[in-house]
C-alpha cells in the first residue's frame, strides 16, 4: 500500500476522484436512418416497440425498436402543414420535443413543443414558443392528425436564441415546460429574476382542467389549468402581465437543454446553459430560484438585491481551463454549451446506476457524477469524442442513448454502454 503525505491525504479526501466512475462508449443504432437534425427521441407510454425521434426543420417520425432504421414512418410533419416556418440556421428555431399524455394508451394525446418565426411582429417579437396538443389520426394509428392542434401557450420571444425546448410530464401527472430566457446577451431585460415574465422558467400546468383568470371584462378561461399547489398560486391576480405567473414551478434558469426525472427518486435534474464562462446542473424544486441572471453557475454575474437567496447548482464546469481553479470542482473537464441527460436505472449496466449522465454539445465529451445525502460523492469524464450532442433519450427499460449530428442530413443515434 502507498504511503499518502498528510496534503495529498487531504487532497484525495476532499476532491471526489474521476477514476471511480465507469467508463462509457457509444454503439450506433439504426444504421439504416437518415436524419436531419434530430433533437429528441422518446417513447410512448405502453409502446416500447419503437421510437419518437424529432427532427428540429419540424418531422417526428416513428422507427422500430431494434431495427436498422429502413423501416421509418412519418408520424407528424407541421412544416408541410403550414403550422410551422422551418428552422433556420439558429438553433433556437424549430421544433424541440413530444411528450405523452400520462393516458395516451387510451386517448391518444400527445404534447409539441416548437419555437415558431414570428413573422407578423418580427420587429418586437421575432419568434413564439408554441406549446400544443395533438391527437393521433383516428385512422391511422402511425400518424398525427395535424387537424387537432389546440395551442395551449404561445410565448413572445424577444430575440431569436434561449428559447429552451422541452415539454414532459413528471411523476405528479403534470406537464412541465422549460423555457429559455428569450435571448441575446446578458439577459438583457432580466427574465430569469421576472415572476411577472414566463420566460428564464420551468412552468407546471394542467392539461386536463381549465381555469379561469381575470375578472369582469378581462376574465378569460385558460386552455389548461394551475395546479392548486404551484409556488405563486397565492399571489395577488394582477391582471395582464403586471403579476406573478402562476405557471411558474422554478425559476432564475437561463435556458435549461433537458432535463428528467430519476425514475428510482423522482428527483428532477435540469442542464442549464450558461452565458459566457460556467455550465450547470441544477437539482429542480418547486419555487427554487437558480440565480440566473445575477449569478452564472456559483459565481456572480449581475448586481442583485442584498440578502436575496439563491439555489446553488449541484455541478458547474466552465469554459476555460484556468478557471477550474476557481470552482468546486476542479478535477471537472471544460466545455461550451451543457446537454442534459438522465441518471441510469437500466439494468444492461450496474456499474451505471445511480449515474447522471450529461454531455457537452460543442466538445462532445460525456461526463457524469453520483449524487448522496446532498452532494456530489463522485464526478468525472466518462467518454472524450468528437460528436455534436445535442440531447440524450432514455427507453422505457432506463437504456440511455446519444443523438448527435454535425451538420443537416447527417444525424445519428447512439446507445450508450459501460466499458
Amino acid at each position: 500500500m502507498p504511503i499518502l503525505s498528510l496534503g495529498s491525504l487531504v487532497l484525495s479526501l476532499s476532491l471526489p476522484a474521476a477514476e471511480f466512475l465507469p467508463r462509457v462508449r457509444l454503439q450506433p443504432v439504426f444504421p439504416a436512418l437518415g436524419l436531419d437534425r434530430p433533437v429528441w427521441m422518446a417513447q410512448a407510454p405502453g409502446r416500447p416497440d419503437r421510437f419518437f425521434v424529432v427532427e428540429q426543420p419540424g418531422r417526428i417520425l416513428l422507427v422500430p425498436k431494434g431495427s436498422d432504421g429502413s423501416q421509418v414512418k412519418e408520424f407528424l410533419n407541421i412544416v408541410d402543414g403550414g403550422t410551422y416556418v422551418e428552422a433556420g440556421a439558429n438553433t433556437g428555431v424549430g421544433l424541440m420535443s413530444i411528450a405523452f399524455h400520462p393516458g395516451f394508451l387510451t386517448n391518444k394525446l400527445f404534447y409539441i413543443f416548437y419555437n415558431q418565426q414570428n413573422t407578423n411582429r418580427a420587429g418586437q417579437f421575432p419568434v413564439r414558443a408554441v406549446i400544443s396538443e395533438f391527437k393521433v389520426s383516428s385512422i391511422d394509428a402511425d400518424r398525427a392528425d395535424l387537424g387537432s392542434e389546440r395551442v395551449l401557450l404561445e410565448v413572445p420571444e424577444p430575440f431569436s436564441n434561449n428559447q429552451g425546448g422541452e415539454v414532459g410530464f413528471g411523476p405528479d401527472g403534470y406537464l412541465y415546460i422549460a423555457l429559455g430566457d428569450g435571448g441575446s446577451n446578458n439577459d438583457p431585460f432580466n427574465s430569469g429574476q421576472n415572476t411577472a415574465s414566463l420566460l428564464g422558467k420551468i412552468l407546471r400546468i394542467d392539461v386536463n382542467s381549465r381555469s379561469t383568470i381575470g375578472s369582469g371584462k378581462a376574465q378569460k378561461q385558460l386552455p389548461y389549468s394551475i395546479p392548486a399547489d404551484n409556488p405563486w398560486v397565492g399571489e395577488p391576480d394582477m391582471g395582464g402581465n403586471s403579476g406573478a405567473r402562476k405557471e411558474v414551478y422554478a425559476w432564475g434558469l437561463r435556458n435549461v437543454w433537458r432535463y428528467s426525472w430519476d425514475r428510482k427518486t423522482g428527483d428532477l435534474w435540469g442542464a442549464d446553459v450558461g452565458e459566457r464562462l460556467w455550465e450547470e446542473v441544477d437539482l429542480i424544486v418547486k419555487g427554487g430560484n437558480y440565480g440566473w441572471c445575477v449569478r452564472e453557475g456559483m459565481h456572480y454575474f449581475k448586481p442583485g438585491p442584498v440578502g436575496a437567496h439563491y439555489l446553488e447548482p449541484v455541478i458547474e464546469y466552465p469554459h476555460q481551463p484556468e478557471l477550474l481553479a476557481q470552482s468546486k470542482f476542479p478535477q471537472h473537464g471544460i466545455g461550451i454549451c451543457i446537454i442534459g441527460g438522465y441518471v441510469y436505472r437500466g439494468k444492461k449496466y450496474p456499474s451505471l446506476d445511480g449515474i447522471y449522465i450529461y454531455g457537452d454539445f460543442v466538445l462532445g465529451t460525456i461526463f457524469g457524477f453520483r449524487y448522496a445525502g446532498g452532494r456530489v460523492t463522485e464526478y468525472g469524464t466518462l467518454l472524450t469524442q468528437p460528436k455534436n450532442i445535442t440531447s440524450f433519450a432514455e427507453d422505457a427499460e432506463g437504456e440511455l442513448y446519444v443523438l448527435s449530428f454535425s451538420e443537416r442530413k447527417d444525424g445519428h443515434i447512439y446507445a450508450v454502454g459501460a466499458k
